[in-house]
């Protein structure tokens, strides 16, 4: 493992919720609400759909690693042939269908975690997606590289300039006296990606400022019964607004 990706394993290590929090914890601080991966009808204009748009030329197929209901996926249909969905979720795989048959798309599924599951998806698609999945991800090699060896054109990532959820810190801070690490960054991504012989393009934008989660989830977030809501909500009117800048990373195979 080259320094990077060590670099990058210990930070996303020490970001993990602590055994003895996660234990007492009333419910599963993990699970996503499919409700909020409903892919729009009209997709958002952002370089990381540029890039896809631009590999499939006038017409190929995608693997889209984590989903979700079919974000990334949907915003590519005209020249989309067929696209397969992997997520650990089934509910998001049955979105990611329910998503593909209204638009037409031919589509397959593989539930699991990549790369372990990454052997159960059939050949090679023209490009595979990957948006906001990195930072979910201990060991980034394996991850990279088997994104690259599934994409027979190339390979598109969409992810944050640091943890998604690292604007909870403070929240952890208060009420478990936790202190976070510093997150990993993109740049660190950029990092893993020059251990492994890749230099991506890079492009950075600004999406739709998106407002934090209801009281209710962020409760759940941290691992806190459902009567300590108020509590949560009051403290969350201190806590400043998700940085809405994100980072499109591109190459080629």
């Amino acid at each position: 493992m080259g320094d990077a990706a060590r670099r990058w394993a210990e930070l996303q290590s020490g970001r993990g919720i602590p055994p003895e929090i996660l234990a007492a914890a009333p419910a599963s601080p993990w699970t996503h609400n499919p409700v909020d991966f409903t892919a729009p009808e009209t997709p958002a204009d952002t370089p990381s759909r540029d890039a896809a748009l631009a590999l499939l030329g006038d017409g190929g197929t995608v693997l889209d690693v984590g989903c979700g209901g079919g974000d990334a996926t949907f915003a590519l249909v005209g020249p989309l042939r067929a696209a397969t969905g992997v997520d650990q979720q089934q509910d998001m795989l049955d979105l990611f269908t329910t998503g593909a048959a209204a638009r037409g798309i031919a589509a397959g599924t593989v539930q699991g975690k990549w790369p372990d599951v990454a052997s159960g998806v059939d050949g090679l698609h023209d490009v595979v997606v990957s948006h906001h999945v990195l930072h979910n991800v201990v060991d980034l090699p394996p991850f990279l590289d088997a994104l690259t060896a599934g994409a027979a054109r190339g390979v598109v990532v969409e992810m944050l300039p640091q943890h998604p959820m690292a604007w909870l810190d403070p929240l952890w801070e208060r009420f478990h006296d936790l202190h976070r690490p510093p997150s990993a960054t993109d740049a660190d991504a950029v990092a893993v990606l020059a251990e492994l012989g890749i230099t991506p393009e890079v492009r950075r934008f600004v999406r739709e400022r998106r407002h934090p989660h209801d009281p209710a989830w962020v409760t759940r977030r941290l691992c806190l019964p459902d009567e300590r809501t108020p509590e949560v909500e009051a403290a969350m009117a201190g806590v400043p607004l998700r940085d809405p800048d994100a980072v499109t990373l591109t190459w080629t195979v």
